[in-house]
């Protein structure tokens, strides 16, 4: 099967997409595979598998191969005499900006082009953690209390300490601080700010039972991944999220009941359907009291989530066959013509 990874993009994730990557041609080295980057220019280029590896994009070598363009359908790599078509089916790679907002989405969607990844309205709820929040109280799913905050806006925090404040659209855990008491909560919004002009805060629970979940559908059935409990130590920082974006060895299932395993995969088929159709998306839960609550949607997962799949080749081959289609309008000019006929004209 053919496959084209599309990774890169202009965000503060950039390099944490190559890494991905860099992972996935392990782990999908069945496939045809070809992989494109985003650099942060926004230029498309058709990086040889040869050089796949980091130091060929922090030394630019990258910008010696072929630049892509896009047409209805497909990546252009255009010559002097001719142009080649890419019309593979495209894995989205690109974590935050571009990759995760919508953008590349848009994009794809725009030229016709078939991809596994979030739609734009997919992304638009889970990008902006405030928005998450608003989906999860439409659709009956537990989040955990929060306060959001615009860039230069003068509010008191009424959560109690400790709590956690983080940008709202961003994810690795880059500029997340936690907040034990008020001395340091001024450097932990400049922090945040640096990042983003909106800033959620929420309670800071020490010791939160967490667990992760990834799961598609394909053939109209739910398909889930193992459940995993994340090793953490305060909370899982972008040094561990980092590291984790490189495994491609199969993690072991959390040893939880299967009731907890039921409430979890509920509360995700929740948040999935009718939304994420044509993603493989991992949710990131608390367990509280016996209570589910949903901490965060990752539309695209570092590494794609495979490490909780116990076959991810054959996820991703049973993902690219159940995209869905959207059907382009027929474009006519019925109504301008009759009004012309008229008019005479």
């Amino acid at each position: 099967m053919k496959l084209t990874i599309l990774f890169g993009g202009a965000s503060f994730e950039h390099e944490i997409s190559i890494v991905s990557a860099i992972t996935l041609k392990q782990k999908l080295s069945q496939f045809d595979l070809s992989f494109i980057f985003c650099d942060g220019d926004h230029k498309f280029y058709l990086i040889d598998d040869k050089k796949m590896k980091a130091t060929t994009f922090s030394k630019a070598e990258h910008k010696n191969m072929p630049e892509l363009t896009l047409r209805n359908g497909a990546f252009i790599q255009k010559s002097m005499f001719s142009s080649r078509e890419h019309k593979n089916i495209v894995l989205n790679l690109i974590h935050g900006a571009d990759g995760e907002d919508g953008s590349i989405a848009s994009m794809l969607d725009f030229f016709s082009i078939k991809y596994i990844g979030p739609r734009s309205e997919a992304c638009t709820f889970s990008y902006d953690k405030r928005y998450t929040k608003y989906l999860c109280e439409a659709i009956g799913v537990k989040s955990l209390k929060y306060e959001s905050f615009y860039k230069n806006e003068h509010k008191n925090i009424t959560l109690p300490f400790p709590i956690i404040v983080k940008p709202a659209s961003l994810g690795s855990s880059i500029g997340v601080s936690i907040v034990k008491d008020e001395h340091d909560l001024d450097y932990a919004l400049d922090t945040a700010f640096e990042y983003d002009k909106h800033v959620l805060v929420e309670p800071f629970i020490d010791g939160v039972m967490e667990y992760n979940l990834a799961g598609y559908i394909a053939n109209e059935k739910m398909h889930f991944s193992i459940v995993e409990e994340p090793q953490k130590e305060e909370f899982l920082d972008f040094e561990k999220k980092y590291m984790d974006f490189s495994r491609s060895e199969q993690v072991l299932k959390a040893e939880i009941g299967e009731e907890l395993i039921v409430k979890l995969k509920s509360n995700f088929e929740k948040i999935y359907r009718g939304l994420f159709e044509g993603a493989l998306i991992r949710c990131d839960f608390f367990v509280i009291d016996g209570e589910v609550y949903l901490n965060e949607i990752n539309p695209v997962p570092g590494s794609m989530a495979n490490y909780l799949f116990e076959d991810f080749t054959h996820s991703i081959e049973e993902l690219s066959n159940s995209l869905p289609h959207s059907k382009r309008v027929k474009v006519t000019y019925d109504y301008i013509h009759s009004i012309s006929q008229a008019k005479g004209k």
